[in-house]
């Protein structure tokens, strides 16, 4: 983006900024300006400087790849804060709940960048929310107490129309809750607490990254890469002990679904899920594990034999080509070349390296938490949509396209409430589709495209209600429903062509703008995300 056009852009969002508070005087907005200076009435346990720079790693013999990435010092707090990671990820932040945190964010890129914490609840001005997207040179200080449980959450650039390039390039890093309940459990930890970070990349003949080369089609689809990265490293080898292990699983795609599964059919065993512990562990043949989701596993490798080898695949999957209008499946410009949605593949291999005697059991209880049921929601005869649609070569929410500061009036939403929120496929493409936001019920308005989305929500992690499939072919639907985890919270749920979710989501404590949207990357930055503006 040309300098010019970045200080137009923050000029005219400083103007309708001042104009919605204008009109909503009880939502309280940061200022246009890019906190420099702390709160001095906050008085942090740990003080983070993060700043995002350009650096080179080296993934692959030969010369080094050039990346973004967050590096991070620790001012204040315990030294198991930051934990670095290989390659080109951020280093793990590890927090405790009640925490209070201070992160000062320096902006050292060609470019304007701002840092969203996935999964936290945390009040608006600290959320990350692309309006307070910083340019180079400038810094942002974000100060908030740590309130969600236990758990596993993720970091990472959220840049209005460059948040897929950005997380591409290697702006993205794992964020670790712990609290005093699972510490109660005794969960698997330090060497035996490993994160499992997925991602896939393309790589030039100079190993450079390369993003998308095939035009709108490509961007339509969401990228897919032909080399799966873990942990930052192509290809690596995970040593264990023959013991058990928490696996923190997450997928940290632009687009890419992984249906995770090992190779010998031994089934997953899940105790967590999108930043919670569940009440208790559930066994799954498979996890399907959409954009920035995230599960933890209890993995036992007790019985292996040193020596050997145990590989965890992506399975093959179907539903995720896009299907046109009528339910004509995408042609061939849809599909792309090398590792297709829905290929199977493998994604890292484990080598039992050493035999241990001891290994903790699997806890029958993990976490006790409020289940929420239709009576919890505030207002039974309100129920929110949220409509996708895939029309014109452009990712819609109820009809509308992205719009920095705005809200239509379903998107208005009461402090402290609960709201139950329907997430469907608007296959005409209808704004608004069946009552939604936009208002209008008009005609179909060209031909649509359905296909998987990652639905985010950000502030306060919701509930599945349900999950129905509306469409009379199931059969596709088959190879992926068994991996659904619907219980627990989650702030991401992946809703696949021709299914309804029904989710129930807490609005609580804060007011402000918070987004929602798809977490396909590409369909984020071409404008499927919206706003609820919570007052």
């Amino acid at each position: 983006m040309a300098p010019g056009n970045w200080k137009r852009r923050q000029f005219l969002q400083s103007a309708a900024l001042a104009s919605l508070a204008a009109s909503w005087p009880s939502v309280v907005f940061a200022e246009r300006k890019f906190q420099p200076i702390a709160d001095k009435g906050f008085k942090p346990d740990v003080e983070i400087e993060l700043v995002a720079r350009r650096e080179t790693v080296s993934l692959k013999p030969g010369p080094a790849t050039r990346v973004f990435r967050y590096h991070a010092t620790l001012r204040k707090g315990p030294p198991s804060t930051l934990v670095p990671m290989p390659g080109y990820l951020g280093p793990t932040l590890n927090f405790v709940q009640g925490q209070k945190v201070r992160i000062i964010f320096h902006n050292q890129l060609p470019e304007p960048t701002i840092a969203h914490w996935h999964g936290l609840h945390v009040p608006q001005v600290m959320d990350g929310h692309p309006m307070y997207a910083i340019a180079q040179g400038q810094q942002y200080i974000y100060e908030y107490e740590i309130r969600n449980p236990a758990g596993t959450n993720w970091y990472h650039s959220h840049t209005h129309e460059m948040t897929a390039t950005q997380v591409y390039q290697g702006l993205a890093g794992l964020l670790t809750i712990t609290d005093e309940q699972e510490q109660k459990l005794a969960l698997p930890g330090g060497e035996y607490d490993l994160p499992i970070v997925i991602q896939d990349r393309n790589f030039t003949a100079d190993n450079q990254l390369q993003y998308l080369q095939r035009g709108m089609h490509e961007r339509m689809v969401g990228f897919l890469g032909d080399t799966i990265v873990v942990n930052g490293q192509i290809k690596p080898v995970i040593p264990v002990k023959t013991r058990a292990y928490r696996l923190r699983f997450f997928n940290g795609s632009n687009s890419r679904i992984y249906k995770l599964g090992w190779k010998d059919g031994t089934p997953l065993t899940v105790i967590g899920t999108d930043g919670t512990l569940l009440e208790k562990p559930e066994t799954y043949p498979y996890i399907m594990l959409a954009p920035a989701e995230r599960v933890e596993c209890w993995v036992d490798f007790s019985g292996r034999e040193p020596g050997t080898d145990l590989m965890l695949y992506s399975l093959e999957f179907k539903g995720a080509v896009p299907r046109m209008g009528g339910g004509r499946r995408g042609g061939g410009g849809m599909r792309r070349h090398g590792m297709p949605q829905g290929a199977v593949f493998p994604v890292v291999k484990f080598h039992i390296a050493e035999k241990v005697s001891e290994s903790p059991g699997l806890p029958e209880n993990l976490t006790p938490f409020h289940r929420l049921t239709e009576k919890d929601v505030s207002d039974p005869a309100r129920e929110i949509p949220i409509a996708l649609s895939m029309r014109r070569m452009s990712p819609q929410l109820n009809g509308l396209s992205f719009e920095m500061l705005k809200v239509v009036d379903a998107e208005r939403i009461p402090v402290n409430t609960i709201q139950k929120i329907r997430i469907y496929h608007d296959g005409h493409g209808m704004r608004g589709g069946r009552g939604g936001p936009g208002g209008a019920r008009g005609g179909r308005g060209g031909m649509g495209m359905t296909m998987p989305h990652p639905i985010h929500l950000h502030g306060e992690q919701f509930q599945i209600l349900s999950r129905i499939m509306r469409d009379q072919n199931t059969s596709d639907y088959d190879t992926v429903k068994k991996g659904f985890i619907n219980s627990g919270r989650k702030d991401t749920v992946l809703v696949m062509p021709g299914e309804e979710v029904t989710i129930l989501k807490p609005f609580n404590d804060y007011t402000g703008l918070y987004l929602y949207h798809c977490h396909n990357l590409e369909h984020e930055d071409m404008g499927m995300m919206r706003n609820f503006l919570v007052s």
